[in-house]
C-alpha cells in the first residue's frame, strides 16, 4: 500500500482556500445587494465579467497604466451598478420577488450580449500586474496569481467590513437591512441606501473580475463563475456576511479537492453535492436568517 502523499493535499488544500477567497470576494458583492434590498441578483458573475472587460478596456486597448486602469475600471463599474438600479430595478419596487428575479436573469443575458457586441465572443488576456515570483509555504507551492488574488480579496474583504460597521453610509445600509420601516421612520434616505448597496457589489464585483480575469483570461462566458458564487451565498445564507465569507472558503477547499482528486469534470458536481446536502440539514444555510423569503 503506498503512502498517502500529505504534502501534495496541504498544496492543494491552500490553492483551494486562496481560491475560496475570491468567492468569498464575490460572494459578498451579492450579499449585499441581497441584505439591503431582498433582490436576488443572479447577474452577478456577468457584472463580474463587465468589471474584468472594462480592465481590459483601459489597460490594453486604450493603453492607461495600470494604477490608472484599475481604480478606472472599479469606478465605472459603480456607475453601472447605479444605472441598473436606477433605471431597472427601482421601478420594481414593491412588486413580486419572483418579477426582479427574472429582471435580473434577462439583465445577465444582455450584459453578455453587450460584450460580444462590443469585444467579441473571443476570450482574451489581461495585462499582468500581480507579481509573479513562486509562493512557497513551507514545501507546498502556491500560484503566485492564486496567493496574490487571495491577498487583495482578503484586504477589500477587511475594508467592506470596516467601512460597513463604522462608516455613517455603512450603518445606514445595516440599519435599511434590519427594517426598512423603522430606517424611513428615522430618517434614512432608502432608495438612496439602495443605490449604495448596488454600487458598492457592482465596485466588489468588478475587483473579483479583474482578479479572476489575471488568472484565467476573460470572455463571455465568465458568468459561469457567478454559478459558483450563487452556491456559495446559498450554501452560506442569502443574507449572511459570515456566511459568504465562511461558504467561499469552503467551496473553493471542496472544488480544489474534486478537482486534484476525482478530476476536473467533477468539480462543479461536488460543489452542488455540499450545497444539497447543507440545504437538508439547514434549509437557510449555514448562517442564514429563517425569515427569507424563498423563490
Amino acid at each position: 500500500m503506498m503512502d498517502f502523499d500529505w504534502a501534495y493535499l496541504f498544496e492543494i488544500s491552500l490553492t483551494g482556500i486562496a481560491g475560496g477567497g475570491l468567492y468569498a470576494l464575490a460572494a459578498l458583492a451579492f450579499v449585499l445587494v441581497y441584505k439591503a434590498t431582498r433582490v436576488v441578483n443572479i447577474a452577478i458573475g456577468e457584472m463580474l465579467m463587465a468589471g474584468g472587460y472594462l480592465f481590459f478596456t483601459f489597460a490594453a486597448m486604450w493603453a492607461m497604466p495600470l494604477w490608472l486602469a484599475i481604480p478606472a475600471a472599479v469606478l465605472a463599474s459603480g456607475v453601472l451598478g447605479a444605472v441598473i438600479e436606477r433605471t431597472v430595478i427601482r421601478p420594481l419596487l414593491g412588486e413580486p420577488p419572483i418579477s426582479v428575479f427574472m429582471v435580473t436573469v434577462g439583465l445577465g443575458s444582455v450584459l453578455v450580449g453587450l460584450v460580444e457586441m462590443i469585444w467579441s465572443a473571443d476570450q482574451r488576456r489581461l495585462p499582468d500586474f500581480m507579481p509573479s515570483q513562486p509562493i512557497m509555504v513551507g514545501d507546498a507551492f502556491l500560484a503566485p496569481k492564486v496567493f496574490w488574488g487571495a491577498v487583495v480579496a482578503a484586504v477589500f474583504i477587511a475594508a467592506v467590513l470596516l467601512l460597513f460597521r463604522y462608516w455613517r453610509g455603512g450603518v445606514a445600509l445595516r440599519a435599511t437591512a434590519s427594517d426598512q420601516g423603522a430606517a424611513y421612520s428615522v430618517g434614512i434616505n432608502v432608495p438612496r441606501v439602495f443605490s449604495l448597496a448596488w454600487v458598492a457589489s457592482s465596485m466588489l464585483a468588478a475587483i473579483s473580475g479583474i482578479i479572476v480575469g489575471s488568472i484565467g483570461g476573460i470572455s463571455s462566458s465568465m458568468g459561469v463563475f457567478g454559478l459558483s458564487v450563487l452556491v456559495v451565498v446559498i450554501v452560506g445564507g442569502l443574507d449572511s456576511v459570515l456566511g459568504a465569507l465562511v461558504a467561499g472558503l469552503l467551496i473553493g477547499l471542496v472544488e480544489a479537492l474534486a478537482g486534484a482528486y476525482l478530476g476536473g469534470e467533477y468539480k462543479l458536481l461536488a460543489t452542488f453535492i455540499v450545497l444539497v446536502c447543507v440545504l437538508m440539514l439547514r434549509p437557510y444555510g449555514l448562517y442564514g436568517t429563517r425569515d427569507i423569503e424563498r423563490l
